[in-house]
C-alpha cells in the first residue's frame, strides 16, 4: 500500500500523515543513493520464504493494531515506517542468530527488505482500507438500529458480518486495481519521473538501514523497540485488572477532574495513541485537540441547551434525531469540505501537469516535489533494473478482464441490492480514475481514493433508490475506493522499488501475496473484535464512529437533506465552508503562516469520539518535541522505534484480552471515580 508518511485527502479514519523519519542530512551519505555496492539478485530470489513468513507475522500484528484503532477512534497513523523497521529487525536478527550458530544463510538485502515491507503493508492495509471500521461496519444490524427509522433505512437493509462473504467480497475487489495501471508504470515512474514523496521516503529509510551507520543505529533501535514494547505490553496487562465493569479502569481516569472527564477531557493512559502521536505531525495532534475543545468544550454544551426546542427531549442521546445527529453531520461536513477542496486541487494539478507535458513534451531528469523541492533522479542503473522487470501488458489486461467477470458474477450474489451493471460501470471507470489518482498522488502525495469512494457511495445510493440505496451505496463505494486505491498504492511501491533497485515483478508478487493474506487475516481479526467487544456502542470504548457516519452518508444520498435534524443543515453548510476555507488558506498563505492553520479532517475526529485520544496524541507530540531538543540526530531514527514499541505492545495485548473476553473471563476489579462527599 502507501509508503511511509503518505498524506491522504480522505476521511481521518484512514488518514496517514508524515511520520518522524531520518532526514538526508542526518545520514552519513545520501540515503537515496545506492548505500553499498551489492549484487542485485533476480526477482525470484528477492521473494523468499523467510520473507513471506516475516511479512505474514508483521501483517497480522499490524492488522490487530490497525483494527483496534479503526474500531475506537478511526484515526489510523502511518505505520509503514514501523513495518519497514520491523521487517529489517526481524530478518537482520534472524541472520545474526544463524551467523552465531554457524549456519550458512543467504544475505539480507535491501531488495528483500523492500519486498517484505510491501507484502506486510498490503496485508494490514486490508484491515482499514477494506472498510471494517466504516463502510462494511455500516452494513451491520447494530448500526442500522442506531441510524433510526427512515424511508431509506428500511427493515432488512443490513447485512451482519460473516467471514465467508467478507473474505469473498474483499478478494473480488482488492486484486483488480493492482493490474489496471501495470502497462503505465514506466510512464509514471520513469518517463514522467513523478516523485511519489512517500515512496521516496520509504526508499530513503530502507537504503539507510543497509549502510554501516544504519547497522549501528539498528542495534539501538532494537533495544529501544524491545524496551518500550515490553513496557507497553505489561502496562496494558496491568490496566486490564481494573476494567471489570462499565466505565472502569485507567482508560476512564479523571486526570483533569470529574467535570472535564464528563466532557471527555482526560488522559486515558492509552500508549497506542501516545505512540500514534509520536508518528503523526505536531499539526495533526494540535488539530485534533482544537477539534475536541471546539466540539466538546463549546458546541455540544450549547446545543444541549436547545434540547426540547431543536430536538425532542424524550429520545435517547444516541438517536440521529438528537444531539448525536449534530455530532455526526457536523463531522461529515468537515470531512466533505476538506475532501472537496483536495479533490478539486488534485484534479486541477493533474490536468494542468498533463496538459503541460503533452504540449511541451518535457524530457527532464528533474521533477518537482509538490511544486517546490527538486529531486534529481537520473540513475541509469535504477532505470535499467526497473525496465528489465517488465510484466506483459496483455497479461495485465487479461487478468483485469477475468477479475471483472468474476466480480460481475459474484458481487450481486453477495449483495442483491447491487445490480451487475453497477459493477461493470465501476470496473470500466476504475482505470481512468486510477490513472488520475495515481498521477495526482505522485505529484501531491494525496491519495484521493476515499473521495472517489464517497462520490460513488452517493451515486450508487441515489441510483438504487430508497429500497436498496443504503446497502448499494456502502458496498459500491467500497468497490470503487478499493479499485482506485490499489493502483496508486502499487505505484508508490514501484517508486520505492525503483530507488532500492528492487524488481517490479517481485513487488507485484509481494502485493498479490500480501493482499491474499489480508483478505483472510483482516476478516478473522475483525470478527474476533466484533464477537469479543461491544463494537459500535457510541457510549462505550469501541465507538467505531465511521460505521454510523458512512451509513448516514448513504441515507443522505437516498433521502436528501430531509434526514437532518432541525438547524443541522445550516450548521453543516457553515462547517463545510469553514473546512473548505481552511484548506484553501493552507495553500495560499505564506508557509510560516500556513503551517499554523489546523487540518479540518483532524479536527473532525473528536466531534464523535471525544477528546481523550487527542490528549494522548499531544503527549506523544510533547515527547518527540523534547527528544528533538535533547538529541535531534538520535531522535530521527529512535522515535519510529520507540513509537512502534508503544503501539505494538499495547496492540498485541488486545489479542489475548479479546480471547479472554470470548472465554467469559472478566477482570477482577472495577476502578471507578466518584465525587467526594
Amino acid at each position: 500500500m502507501d509508503a511511509a508518511g503518505r498524506a491522504r485527502g480522505d476521511e481521518i479514519e484512514n488518514e496517514k500523515y508524515e511520520p518522524v523519519v531520518p532526514e538526508a542530512e542526518d545520514m552519513e551519505s545520501d540515503p537515496a543513493a545506492e548505500p553499498e555496492k551489492e549484487q542485485v539478485l533476480p526477482w525470484r530470489e528477492q521473494v523468499t520464504l523467510r520473507g513471506m513468513v516475516a511479512a505474514l507475522l508483521i501483517g497480522f500484528m499490524f492488522s490487530v493494531i490497525v483494527m483496534k484503532i479503526a474500531l475506537t477512534t478511526g484515526l489510523v497513523p502511518t505505520l509503514n515506517v514501523s513495518a519497514a523497521l520491523m521487517a529489517f529487525l526481524a530478518l537482520r536478527g534472524w541472520t545474526r542468530v544463524l551467523e552465531r550458530l554457524g549456519v550458512a544463510h543467504r544475505p539480507f538485502t535491501r531488495q528483500e527488505n523492500c519486498v517484505i515491507e510491501t507484502c506486510a503493508v498490503a496485508c494490514y492495509t486490508i484491515a482499514f482500507g477494506g472498510g471494517f471500521g466504516s463502510t462494511l461496519l455500516g452494513l451491520d444490524k447494530k448500526t442500522y438500529e442506531l441510524a433510526g427509522a427512515s424511508p431509506a433505512n428500511n427493515p432488512g437493509s443490513y447485512k451482519d458480518p460473516g467471514f465467508g462473504w467478507m473474505a469473498g467480497f474483499l478478494a473480488a475487489i482488492s486484486f483488480a486495481g493492482l493490474l489496471s495501471l501495470i502497462p503505465l508504470r514506466k510512464v509514471l515512474v520513469i518517463d514522467y519521473k513523478l516523485t511519489y514523496p512517500s515512496g521516496t521516503a520509504t526508499a530513503v529509510l530502507i537504503n539507510g538501514f543497509h549502510t554501516k551507520q544504519g547497522d549501528k543505529n539498528a542495534k539501538k533501535q532494537v533495544r529501544g523497540f524491545l524496551k518500550y514494547f515490553g513496557f507497553s505490553f505489561i502496562w496494558s496487562f496491568f490496566q486490564w485488572f481494573y476494567t471489570g465493569g462499565d466505565v472502569c479502569g485507567f482508560v476512564q481516569f479523571p486526570t483533569f477532574g470529574l467535570k472535564a472527564w464528563k466532557q471527555t477531557f482526560f488522559f486515558d493512559f492509552s500508549l497506542t495513541y501516545v505512540g500514534a502521536g509520536m508518528i503523526c505531525s505536531h499539526l495533526v495532534n494540535i488539530s485534533t485537540l482544537l477539534g475536541a475543545i471546539w466540539s466538546w468544550g463549546i458546541l455540544w454544551p450549547l446545543i444541549s441547551k436547545q434540547k426540547g426546542e431543536w430536538y425532542p427531549a424524550n429520545i435517547p442521546e444516541s438517536s440521529m434525531k438528537s444531539l448525536y445527529g449534530y455530532k455526526a453531520f457536523l463531522c461529515i461536513a468537515l470531512i466533505m469540505g476538506d475532501g472537496m477542496y483536495h479533490f478539486l486541487k488534485v484534479s486541477g494539478v493533474t490536468i494542468r501537469s498533463l496538459h503541460r507535458r503533452l504540449n511541451r513534451k518535457l524530457a527532464s531528469n528533474r521533477v518537482a516535489n509538490d511544486g517546490d523541492e527538486m529531486i534529481v533522479l537520473d540513475d541509469l542503473q535504477r532505470d535499467k533494473v526497473f525496465s528489465e522487470g517488465s510484466f506483459p501488458s496483455w497479461a495485465a489486461y487479461a487478468g483485469y478482464a477475468l477479475l471483472t467477470v468474476i466480480s460481475v458474477v459474484t458481487i450481486p450474489i453477495m449483495f442483491r441490492q447491487i445490480k451487475w451493471y453497477y459493477v461493470v460501470v465501476a470496473y470500466i471507470l476504475a482505470p481512468l480514475l486510477g490513472f488520475a489518482n495515481s498521477y495526482g498522488t505522485g505529484l501531491t502525495d494525496i491519495n484521493m481514493a476515499y473521495n472517489y469512494g464517497k462520490i460513488a457511495l452517493f451515486i450508487f445510493a441515489s441510483w438504487a433508490g430508497k429500497d436498496n440505496g443504503v446497502i448499494a451505496g456502502l458496498a459500491g463505494g467500497t468497490l470503487v475506493k478499493q479499485l482506485v486505491m490499489a493502483s496508486a498504492d502499487l505505484m508508490h511501491d514501484f517508486k520505492t522499488g525503483h530507488l532500492t533497485m528492487t524488481s517490479p515483478r517481485s513487488l507485484l508478487a509481494a502485493q498479490f501475496v500480501g493482499t491474499a493474506m489480508g483478505c483472510i487475516v483482516a476478516p478473522l481479526t475483525f470478527l474476533l473484535f466484533y464477537n469479543a467487544f461491544d463494537i459500535g456502542n457510541p457510549d462505550g470504548y469501541w465507538k467505531a464512529p465511521y460505521g454510523l457516519i458512512y451509513r448516514n452518508m448513504a441515507i443522505l444520498g437516498v433521502e436528501g437533506f430531509s434526514v437532518l435534524p432541525k438547524h443541522c443543515l445550516e450548521l453543516s453548510g457553515g462547517f463545510f465552508a469553514f473546512a473548505f476555507v481552511l484548506s484553501v488558506a493552507r495553500d495560499i498563505l505564506p508557509r510560516k503562516y500556513a503551517r499554523l492553520v489546523p487540518l479540518p479532517m483532524a479536527m473532525a475526529v473528536p466531534f464523535l469520539v471525544g477528546g481523550s485520544f487527542a490528549i494522548d496524541m499531544c503527549v506523544g507530540s510533547l515527547i518527540v518535541f523534547v527528544y528533538n531538543k535533547m538529541n535531534r540526530k538520535e531522535a530521527a531514527f529512535m522515535v519510529p522505534a520507540v513509537a512502534s514499541g508503544l503501539i505494538c505492545g499495547d496492540g498485541v495485548w488486545t489479542f489475548p484480552s479479546s480471547v479472554l473476553a470470548l472465554a467469559k473471563i472478566k477482570p477482577p476489579i472495577c476502578m471507578r471515580f466518584t465525587p467526594g462527599t
